[in-house]
């Protein structure tokens, strides 16, 4: 999917913290690396978005979400319902962890996150042996893009811009409370 020389490019720069933009099943998203507190700022900063809404966290497995969550404190009844839906596009509120940064949970003791099923998405986690910040690729009072050149439009060249295919979903991520299952979000 990417060849050598464009992964050690991204890799690069992603470790310099810079903003990506890339397909997800649905639209394009905004990501960077969630560990990156410059990095997060600059996404919020070209999104217009509050920190204190939080971000979703995108993985290839629940392994490279667990030092952002903290796994012992999700209830035993509700973690069937959870790791039955990943990979694919159900974001989860969970229980942060200590390590988990204010500026990805906007504050808040919960975090969102996601296993991805794009192809390009799990590429990406792979490269960066982590998760990547999620959000959707536009302006917040923009829709979200759905092709390069609404990346583009809205962004030009202040994000890298991975193309490819968006994953066939009709709407972003379904976001689900994990302790009760109560849905935030439609997808």
């Amino acid at each position: 999917m990417l060849d050598n020389a464009t992964a050690q490019q991204l890799h690069q720069e992603f470790v310099e913290g810079r903003v990506f933009a890339y397909p997800t099943e649905a639209v394009y998203g905004l990501g960077c690396d969630p560990d990156n507190e410059s990095a997060v700022i600059e996404l919020l900063r070209l999104k217009q978005r509050s920190v204190t809404k939080g971000l979703i966290l995108v993985a290839r497995n629940y392994s490279q979400l667990l030092n952002y969550v903290d796994d012992n404190a999700i209830p035993m009844d509700r973690r069937t319902e959870i790791f039955s839906s990943w990979p694919g596009p159900n974001t989860w509120l969970l229980p942060a962890s200590k390590k988990a940064p204010s500026w990805i949970t906007g504050g808040s003791d919960l975090i969102a996150v996601r296993v991805s099923q794009h192809p390009m998405v799990q590429a990406l986690c792979e490269l960066f042996q982590k998760p990547l910040v999620s959000t959707s690729a536009n302006i917040s009072t923009y829709p979200a893009a759905q092709t390069p050149e609404e990346v583009v439009a809205q962004f030009a060249d202040q994000v890298i811009l991975i193309a490819g295919a968006l994953g066939g979903a009709l709407k972003p991520s379904m976001i689900r409370h994990g302790a009760t299952g109560k849905v935030i979000r439609e997808n």
